[in-house]
């Protein structure tokens, strides 16, 4: 009698399983617009660290706290977070431009708008030409200073991969700041010029030529 009902159980567990595989699950898009599930990453080790998860609206109200919490965050949104710090370079603060601030409407609206150029320019999805960009203009090495004998060395150090995105998000927005900065170009405008510039390898985008700069910098310190 007991192994009657085990097996009745097990056949009702396989019926929800087989229902379970086959129930269609909702594809969202983000803010009904762009679709990410056509996106692909080619660099293994940005893999984990690109988070393009599918949701409606991007808004993680910093919950994203704790160790590692940033690969939690949209990449879209980390980089709309990168928006309002685009004046700062280094540890000081070098001039406010106005144009983003921390209000969240503005910035997404900012980059929605780069998102939409890029899109009429290149026919392409945008979302896969920005994470072209992180992928081509993420910084491999880096230099550091070590201290041995009360005296101060550089050393080159390999970049983690989660510090990769930050540097390359971060770099992309000091670009586009810099080409709308006193400019006939909007930030919009500036951003979408930078993502394309940084997805070709240009030499002209900002994060492509700081890449180039860190890597040398490594090189020399090896």
């Amino acid at each position: 009698m007991t192994s009657h009902y085990i097996g009745l159980l097990v056949a009702r567990l396989k019926k929800v399983e087989d229902k379970m595989e086959n129930q269609i699950l909702p594809k969202f898009k983000i803010f009904d617009i762009y679709d990410l599930s056509e996106v692909k990453i080619t660099d293994p080790g940005l893999k984990k660290v690109i988070n393009l998860e599918p949701k409606l609206i991007l808004k993680s109200q910093g919950r994203a706290t704790g160790k590692l919490g940033k690969i939690k965050v949209n990449i879209i949104e980390r980089l709309m977070n990168k928006l309002a710090t685009s004046g700062h370079r280094g540890k000081k603060h070098k001039i406010e431009k106005g144009r983003a601030t921390g209000k969240y409407s503005k910035n997404m609206k900012i980059v929605l708008e780069a998102l939409r150029i890029i899109q009429e320019k290149t026919k392409k999805n945008p979302i896969q030409v920005l994470v072209d960009a992180i992928e081509k203009s993420a910084p491999r090495d880096e230099v550091t200073v070590i201290e041995y004998g009360g005296a101060r060395y550089p050393q080159a150090v390999d970049v983690s991969p989660l510090r990769r995105v930050n540097l390359v998000l971060r770099n992309i927005a000091h670009g586009a700041s810099d080409k709308s900065f006193k400019k006939k170009k909007t930030f919009s405008q500036g951003l979408a010029e930078e993502i394309m510039l940084a997805s070709e390898e240009n030499g002209d985008s900002f994060a492509i030529k700081k890449k180039k700069e860190s890597e040398a910098q490594a090189d020399s310190a090896r």
